[in-house]
């Protein structure tokens, strides 16, 4: 029970369970506590059952529940119940990042620099009808998709959804909530001409990579402009253009080396499964070309290829997930269930990540000048949700073991000194600090 009181005391859970109708009266046997202690504690690599569950809440609470009578909780309600814990955890967000030097460079005009996409998860088949998936003539395959939604200057994740497989990028791009200051990046799966008129009505920002078939028009002329002809002729590229439905954006281009363009033409006609791509096309995958609201005076092409390599911080995010917290690893489970499990499971995610994460990287970089990494921290926390509970009770100065905790992080979470290559910490500060 007491993992149920890693983010509040038992009066809030017991409130926030009338409130979401989970309890009506005092309950005797499963409290709101027990069960969801006994869910964070079986979810992370396994699916409990309602045995496994009735089981552990027995050896918790000295009671002993059926598994009928677990398995009698495990509706609407409960989910309603976690889904507003997940909500206050998603609220309760650290303070914007800032090394020492604070917030500076590129990210001086904004608020949130937010990165979005999505992750594709197998779920049991039988499920096909509420999720779909692949399906051919031999087998299918039942998915769900789930969407986050990260800021990289508080360090937080804003946001979760699980939907349906079909439910793609384009369609969940409109749900992204959007303020003004904002700097979003996202994949080209997002973009759509709505979008980019979404954030200049909006007065946020964003940066995607040009969408093979767009057309692009003169500012001044209103003629449509030849992309390759422009770029053969002047070598490079950053001008306003008007797009289809007259929204003005800045398009930037500069050429990749050969091995780098090559590398893209070979997996484009690997894509295409034998229709071999336009001449156009292959020429214009020999340049990085971005469109972006991003002002001029703000950031050349140098700072928009920095900052959208950083989007690729959320794929760690998910192969963190995935490989050490096995999220997708889930049996024969009823709808209902499969959502409560995965809702529970984004509950210790967004734990991790909002409530300690960026506050322990803090920490360690003041007070050992280390840089936390997120993989590694994730497999130490992976270990088990005790190590969640002992990593939430060091964010006490006080607290007993608390610099021992932070010299272990510091060994062993930490990145490598001498490692070749730049970690997400280094870009960062290369952006935020000069």
């Amino acid at each position: 029970m007491r993992i149920a009181h890693l983010f509040f005391s038992g009066a809030g859970l017991d409130a926030l369970a009338r409130q979401t109708g989970f309890i009506e009266r005092s309950p005797r046997k499963i409290t709101p506590a027990a069960l969801l202690g006994a869910i964070c504690r079986l979810c992370t690599g396994t699916s409990p059952s309602c045995n496994d569950l009735a089981a552990h809440i027995a050896r918790d609470t000295l009671r002993e529940p059926s598994r009928q009578a677990v398995h009698l909780r495990l509706k609407a309600a409960f989910e309603q119940f976690v889904e507003k814990l997940l909500a206050r955890i998603i609220a309760r967000r650290c303070a914007p990042r800032g090394h020492d030097g604070g917030i500076c460079g590129v990210f001086r005009e904004y608020r949130r620099v937010i990165v979005q996409d999505s992750t594709v998860i197998q779920l049991p088949d039988h499920l096909y009808a509420h999720f779909s998936g692949v399906r051919n003539a031999h087998r299918s395959s039942c998915g769900a998709r789930i969407q986050a939604v990260y800021d990289l200057i508080s360090g937080c994740l804003l946001h979760f959804s699980i939907d349906a497989y079909s439910r793609n990028d384009r369609a969940a791009a409109p749900a992204l909530q959007l303020r003004e200051g904002d700097l979003v990046l996202r994949d080209r799966g997002y973009l759509t001409i709505d979008e980019l008129r979404r954030h200049r009505q909006a007065a946020a920002d964003c940066i995607y990579r040009h969408q093979s078939g767009w057309l692009y028009y003169d500012a001044r002329t209103l003629e449509p402009l030849d992309l390759p002809a422009l770029l053969r002729a002047r070598g490079c590229l950053d001008r306003e253009v008007l797009l289809s439905d007259r929204t003005r954006v800045r398009l930037v281009a500069a050429p990749v080396d050969e091995q780098t363009a090559n590398l893209r033409r070979m997996r484009a006609k690997q894509q295409t499964k034998g229709r071999n791509p336009s001449k156009a096309v292959l020429f214009l995958m020999g340049w990085t070309i971005f469109i972006t609201t991003v002002p001029a005076e703000r950031a050349d092409f140098a700072a928009l290829l920095g900052l959208y390599g950083l989007r690729w911080r959320i794929e760690i995010i998910f192969k963190a997930w995935k490989s050490q917290a096995r999220f997708d690893h889930l049996h024969r489970l009823s709808r209902r269930q499969v959502l409560i499990l995965l809702k529970v499971r984004l509950l210790l995610l967004a734990a991790c990540a909002n409530l300690l994460h960026a506050e322990l990287a803090s920490r360690l970089w003041r007070g050992f000048g280390r840089r936390l990494s997120l993989l590694k921290f994730m497999r130490h926390l992976c270990g088990g949700v005790d190590r969640i509970f002992e990593a939430l009770e060091c964010l006490r100065p006080q607290a007993p073991g608390h610099e021992t905790f932070l010299r272990y992080l510091a060994r062993y979470c930490c990145y490598e000194k001498r490692r070749k290559r730049r970690n997400y910490e280094e870009i960062w500060d290369d952006l935020a600090l000069t």
